[in-house]
């Protein structure tokens, strides 16, 4: 809710009521309450779920395709549609930078995605559901994820931020490599 955003921007999070927010929004506050639990939900915001979920996409990419691009194609219009709300998501991650009582919420939310993510990549790769594998995938791409999001953050949305994340898997399927050391440097840090 752009409303919450805005107000927590100007005023931080502990300064702004539910009744504040629903008068900005022009909403009552039981109308507020029928989106959100609390004002902090309203802030971060819900989950983006028109059309098929990243887990369905991911089972639907062919299995010959390797892992780490699958799971780029499956979030690949989640991420179009954080560039394409530019504006609502780099204020977004602004409150919540300034305001660390939402990490609570955020890591909550993190793991319940990581935990859905971890059972698709399971059954893709044919694998036992409680399987190491499966989890630490699905939490390093989560974590790429989130690391370009950061990044594409602090430069206030000026690059594109699919090739950030397409940056940061490549790092991922690169064998975590920084590619900046020469080779030579490499081998000594092994």
């Amino acid at each position: 809710m752009s409303a919450a955003l805005r107000l927590a921007d100007e005023r931080g999070l502990d300064h702004v009521t539910v009744e504040e927010i629903s008068e900005a929004a022009d909403v009552s506050p039981r109308t507020f309450f029928n989106y959100f639990a609390t004002k902090d939900d309203a802030i971060i915001g819900e989950q983006i779920a028109d059309g098929p979920s990243v887990c369905d996409r991911l089972l639907a990419t062919p299995v010959e395709v390797p892992l780490i691009p699958a799971i780029l194609a499956a979030l690949t219009p989640e991420i179009e549609q954080f560039q394409a709300d530019r504006d609502l998501w780099l204020l977004r991650m602004r409150v919540i930078k300034d305001n660390p009582a939402l990490l609570p919420i955020l890591v909550s939310r993190g793991a319940v995605a990581e935990q859905e993510s971890a059972v698709a990549i399971a059954t893709r790769l044919g694998l036992p559901a409680d399987d190491f594998f499966p989890l630490l995938a699905a939490t390093l791409t989560g974590t790429a994820v989130r690391a370009a999001m950061m990044r594409w953050a602090d430069t206030d949305g000026a690059g594109d931020l699919l090739e950030l994340v397409r940056e940061a898997f490549g790092v991922l399927a690169g064998g975590l490599q920084p590619e900046h050391l020469n080779p030579e440097k490499q081998k000594g840090n092994r």
